[in-house]
């Protein structure tokens, strides 16, 4: 079992910086792929980026050039770093891992544990 929990979410103007975190227990998520998602009001929850197990990484369109996923697997911990944030940016955002799986996945249903999401509003 790997427990998430996500951090780093707030209120942050048009055009601000947040940097999201994402901490696993349980087990090491250092052969995890990956993943960040969001869910918009009134939308389907959406792929942000992912990472493969060996680092490789995948962005949504939306997220190109704005957004970095990285790992910091000394700490067990997954970060979303969002620069030049716009308002259709607001939503949950929810962090994900598969244990099994090496290359990236971009599909919610290839990602058995899920954090219980953190809210990030822009504002303009």
């Amino acid at each position: 079992q790997v427990q998430l929990v996500e951090s780093g979410g707030g209120l942050v103007q048009a055009g601000g910086s947040l940097r999201l975190s994402c901490a696993a227990s349980g087990r090491t998520i250092s052969n995890n792929a990956l993943g960040w998602f969001r869910q918009a009001p009134g939308k389907e929850r959406e792929i942000v980026a992912a990472s493969s197990r060996r680092g490789s990484t995948f962005y949504a369109d939306s997220a190109k050039g704005r957004f970095t996923i990285s790992r910091d697997n000394a700490k067990n911990t997954v970060h979303l770093q969002m620069n030049r944030l716009k308002r259709e940016d607001t939503a949950v955002y929810y962090c994900a891992a598969a244990p099994l799986r090496a290359a990236i996945s971009v599909s919610e249903s290839e990602y058995p544990y899920w954090g219980q999401g953190t809210q990030v509003t822009v504002s303009s």
